[in-house]
């Protein structure tokens, strides 16, 4: 017996790759008309429960699948999309050379005898979005038209299939604070339709701001569903990572030593201008600013990426001149950029290739790469690290983004910098493995690294800096002290206010100096 409230019914679905149980009898129950969160850790089994839903998947035998109270047994998306089910990707894909309309009404377009009717589909897309209040002329290139809007017109092409659910996996990861707060007000007015969704999201922010209920899978099992309104994040957290959250954010004393880099009056025209800062050893060194405050513009000139154009860095002291990434990498100065999929990873090799990728030489005998060295130092950070891969012959691809973003970080303690860059080193992964990114980060403080973080997420900031320099359009307002920083004074700066007034920039003592640091999130 199926129960009338629901839009779906998945009972006891379970499903074994070789050697892998990713799902072991899981359970989810959707509303009609509700948003539903589902959560839990990237390899928790999310996106393997989806592609069963969405038919990529066969499950195996002994669970039951109810749409709208019949049996469900997808066989392609095809079949999904026909009963009522869509599904809107992370990542969205479209033909970049066709219009908004030809997008909209892709595989299934409008013909007048053999010819396309362009103008019925420009006519019926245009209301679709009239009707979901979203702004976009229908004739554009979709290269012309921005990531946030393409998520939206991905949610108004579900909606023109007639959908009674919708699945939307990470719909905001690249859209800006203002186009998330649009995608909010679309998701409303699709669920005020009477359709259902489930909403996938890291942020837990989103979860409790658009969610009815939410359910918890972890490690391959159903955990439980609870209104949200009757949870709170730190009880969520729980859930998803069985832990408690004070477990996950502890920060250890660490000492700061001596200058290591030295930043003098750094500009890159458009980009940046006059930027001044110094990191010390065992120093965790945070950057926070607004979209476009040139932020990763600034990393990227230190690290050669895109040079700067004036100023001076320096190093121990000396004055070094890095106009190319291998300049920096010779001076030990690591570097984990933004897009780990773009320009981090090369996604169709093994976890070993991505690791060594940056030094060879190494790991040469006889005038070769030496597989078995390479294999060795390869399991080592593995190891050290606690990389979740069934080996690392593994292709990167396959792995959860917490443990690509790890990889990205072995490669660079391999070559034993001084520094290490990141660059939004948690961008898309979930509470828990941003948590031993965290430790990790830390970890290395405490042996000695000089660390800067660029960062979007203020508590991240809040949590792991010691000192912060904020930035507001290309320039450099102020860099105040752990323990006078504030979301809101940060805020305050990065918006152009002014510098608390009083001074909060760590002295250049000649001793180090020893903090304890309480972690929060």
């Amino acid at each position: 017996m199926t129960n009338s409230d629901f839009i779906l019914e998945m009972v006891n679905v379970s499903k074994t790759f070789p050697g892998v149980k990713a799902l072991d009898q899981v359970n989810l129950s959707i509303r009609k008309g509700s948003i539903h969160a589902l959560m839990g850790e990237n390899g928790a089994g999310k996106s393997t429960l989806m592609k069963i839903l969405y038919g990529l998947y066969t499950p195996d035998e002994g669970g039951d699948v109810f749409f709208n109270g019949q049996p469900f047994t997808p066989k392609a998306p095809i079949d999904a999309i026909r009963t009522g089910l869509a599904m809107v990707p992370q990542e969205i894909s479209p033909s970049a050379n066709l219009s908004v309309a030809a997008n909209f009404f892709l595989g299934r377009e409008i013909k007048k005898g053999i010819l396309i009717d362009q103008a019925a589909m420009n006519e019926q897309t245009n209301k679709v979005l009239e009707e979901l209040g979203i702004p976009m002329k229908v004739e554009t290139l979709m290269q012309d038209v921005s990531v946030a809007k393409a998520q939206l017109l991905a949610i108004a092409t579900a909606v023109s299939y007639e959908a009674k659910l919708i699945i939307m996996d990470e719909p905001t990861t690249a859209l800006t604070e203002s186009e998330v707060h649009q995608l909010y007000r679309i998701v409303k007015k699709v669920q005020e339709r009477g359709i259902a969704i489930i909403y996938i999201s890291h942020k837990l922010g989103e979860v409790f701001e658009l969610s009815d209920e939410v359910s918890v899978i972890r490690d391959g099992q159903y955990i439980g569903t609870k209104k949200t309104t009757d949870i709170t994040k730190e009880e969520l957290i729980n859930m998803m990572v069985g832990r408690e959250m004070d477990e996950m954010f502890q920060r250890e004393d660490v000492v700061i030593g001596e200058t290591l880099l030295e930043v003098k009056h750094l500009s890159l025209p458009g980009k940046f201008e006059d930027i001044n800062f110094t990191v010390r050893k065992g120093e965790i060194f945070g950057i926070a600013g607004l979209v476009g405050a040139g932020r990763s513009e600034v990393v990227e000139a230190i690290f050669g990426y895109k040079a700067a154009e004036s100023g001076d860095i320096y190093l121990h002291g000396e004055k070094i001149d890095i106009r190319k990434p291998a300049d920096a990498i010779q001076h030990r100065i690591g570097f984990v950029t933004e897009d780990r999929k773009l320009t981090g990873l090369m996604l169709n090799m093994s976890v070993t290739d991505n690791m060594i990728m940056p030094e060879l030489l190494p790991y040469e005998k006889h005038h070769l790469i030496s597989e078995e060295l390479a294999s060795d130092v390869a399991n080592s950070m593995k190891d050290q690290l606690r990389i979740k891969t069934p080996t690392v012959d593994t292709i990167i691809g396959n792995l959860s983004g917490g443990n690509q973003q790890k990889v990205l970080i072995a490669r660079w303690l391999l070559l034993e910098p001084e520094i290490l860059i990141l660059d939004e080193p948690t961008k898309g992964i979930d509470i828990g493995a941003k948590a031993e990114i965290y430790k990790l980060i830390v970890e290395l403080a405490r042996l000695g690294k000089a660390i800067i973080i660029v960062s979007s997420e203020m508590l991240e900031l809040l949590s792991l800096s010691d000192r912060i320099m904020v930035m507001s359009e290309g320039r450099e307002v102020g860099i105040i002290d752990r323990e006078e920083a504030t979301q809101e004074i940060i805020l305050d700066m990065a918006a152009g206010g002014d510098v608390p007034s009083h001074d909060s920039t760590i002295q250049e003592e000649t001793t180090s100096q020893c903090k304890t640091e309480g972690m929060t999130s």
